[in-house]
């Protein structure tokens, strides 16, 4: 099978990310796109919403769209999440696709054992608001080096930021343009955001 993969905090998640999976799905012509929240990422300072909620957000903006899916291997895991350690979890005899932000893939070289990952996926990056999508140096090099290549995802950026989002809700402002409506009823209901300060 020819599998997407789309890691991300999704603090919350919001209409880019389901965009975003959706135009992956279609022009890599992938059997499924899994939606894979991070447990703890080690690059990022504390989340707004735990790894919980954050699941069951996600569960809640995927439903049932065909193609999508939910996977919680990082949040069943304890401790920083490494992207290398959960690559080496996943079945094997599938071709994975690993799907960037632009701005991800600026930092690429930062995470944890880069070129494992990279030997191990497809690397795919879709264009963000303020990004470029060139590769960075050590990355570039290493592509090169090894007869591979980025795959650039034709994708309209969304200027939509879950930094947004959370400030909104904390300002007590609409979301309902930014985050699926079940999505805006959990935060709700279970007082997600209120007091981020971000």
């Amino acid at each position: 099978m020819r599998i997407g993969l789309l890691g991300g905090s999704f603090d919350p998640v919001h209409s880019a990310h389901l965009v975003l999976a959706q135009t992956a799905l279609a022009e890599l012509n992938l059997h499924e796109v899994q939606l894979i929240p991070a447990g703890q990422p080690w690059q990022r300072p504390p989340l707004g919403a735990s790894p919980v909620h954050r699941l069951a957000m996600i569960k809640l903006a995927v439903g049932t769209t065909i193609g999508l899916q939910v996977n919680p291997i990082e949040i069943d895991r304890t401790g920083p999440t490494y992207t290398v350690e959960t690559l080496a979890l996943l079945p094997q005899g599938h071709e994975y696709f690993w799907i960037l932000g632009a701005d991800q893939l600026e930092n690429f070289c930062t995470w944890r054992e880069w070129s494992t990952i990279a030997s191990k996926v497809q690397l795919v990056v879709a264009q963000r608001p303020g990004s470029t999508v060139a590769a960075p140096a050590a990355l570039a090099a290493w592509l090169t080096q090894n007869n591979r290549h980025l795959v650039h995802l034709p994708f309209d950026p969304l200027d939509v930021s879950a930094n947004e989002i959370r400030q909104r809700i904390a300002r007590g402002d609409s979301t309902c343009d930014l985050i699926p409506e079940a999505v805006g009823q959990y935060i709700t209901e279970h007082g997600l955001y209120r007091h981020h300060s971000a």
